[in-house]
């Protein structure tokens, strides 16, 4: 992974004085090919920044894992941004991201970062919204593709091929749905997600 300025190892295997990443001023290299590693990185020496320095990597690290397909990095990179601003005294900044990371969290399913999120609104001074806990909002991103694939007459056995997991995870997400949903069995599911049959 390409380091910042300043960065980089010294030969023998150390990295030199200064060498932390995030330093002001990337480089291209790997890791702008990479950019979910790329934002992890920031998103890891953000947490263990101080101060301004804090706040700039882990806004560095959002911007970047916005655009990456990894929701949950993403979720948690908005939830230490928002933290960072509102220990720096910015808490009607802070609330934006942490509004976003509480509806990416819960919408992963993501429980105790759904938490800390909602924690961390609370402290920032806002009133976050009541977590969605019944109905297609409420379902997790597995749960919503394996209820669409039954409400369109998939078995289990085909919705287990088709994502590339087991059977009985097919059956645990179905419960899952069913509960949040408020339904008792396959036949209500198109109905309820709204799939025509």
């Amino acid at each position: 992974m390409a380091l910042r300025d300043g960065a980089g190892p010294s030969g023998d295997g150390r990295h030199r004085q200064g060498s932390r990443p995030g330093r002001r001023g990337t480089r291209t290299g790997p890791a702008v090919r990479i950019p979910g590693a790329f934002g992890t990185a920031l998103h890891t020496a953000g947490t263990v920044a101080k101060g301004a320095e804090r706040v700039a990597l882990l806004q560095e690290a959002v911007a970047i894992l916005e655009g990456v397909s990894a929701r949950l990095h993403h979720a948690r990179a908005l939830v230490d941004y928002g933290a960072a601003l509102r220990r720096n005294g910015e808490r009607t900044a802070a609330q934006e991201p942490l509004r976003q990371a509480l509806h990416h969290a819960s919408r992963c399913g993501a429980q105790s970062l759904t938490s800390r999120a909602t924690d961390e609104l609370l402290a920032a001074g806002a009133r976050p919204r009541r977590v969605t806990l019944s109905g297609p909002e409420a379902l997790t991103a597995q749960e919503l593709r394996v209820a669409q694939l039954a409400a369109r007459g998939a078995t289990n056995r085909d919705i287990a091929q088709q994502l590339f997991v087991t059977r009985r995870t097919v059956e645990i997400h179905l419960t899952s749905a069913y509960r949040k949903l408020n339904i008792t069995s396959r036949q209500h599911l198109a109905a309820a997600l709204g799939v025509p049959e």
